[in-house]
């Protein structure tokens, strides 16, 4: 799996993280964890989960018949909870330089010596 994650990868790995889930549970998650930026369609989400199954990430939980069709469960993988950790741990490194960064830009420069 290529680092950094794209966003809707690491939505969906994050979703996964509470409990296994189907996949319109999915689509409703990353929606409410992306305060409605990710917007997953069907199509998109079933072919980057079938992707992580490929991988080791994300793994079949469940199947169960509701009214008629197949709803299929997803967990979360160790392999993919390691890769969760790593990404998390990427990205809170980079914003705490940028935090830093934009810290000293808003600092005044101080003046050496004397009197101004």
């Amino acid at each position: 799996m290529e680092t950094p994650l794209r966003e809707p990868t690491f939505l969906i790995l994050t979703a996964l993280a509470g409990e296994p889930m189907h996949g319109y549970g999915l689509i409703a998650e990353v929606a409410r964890l992306s305060a409605g930026r990710i917007s997953l369609r069907p199509g998109t989400l079933y072919g980057a989960l079938d992707r992580l199954v490929d991988a080791g990430l994300v793994a079949v939980d469940r199947e169960q018949i509701v009214d008629g069709r197949l709803r299929r469960y997803y967990r979360l993988a160790e392999a993919g909870s390691g890769v969760l950790t790593a990404e998390t741990e990427r990205m809170r490194r980079n914003v705490e330089a940028a935090t830093a960064r934009l810290r000293a830009a808003k600092t005044p420069p101080r003046l050496s010596g004397g009197l101004a």
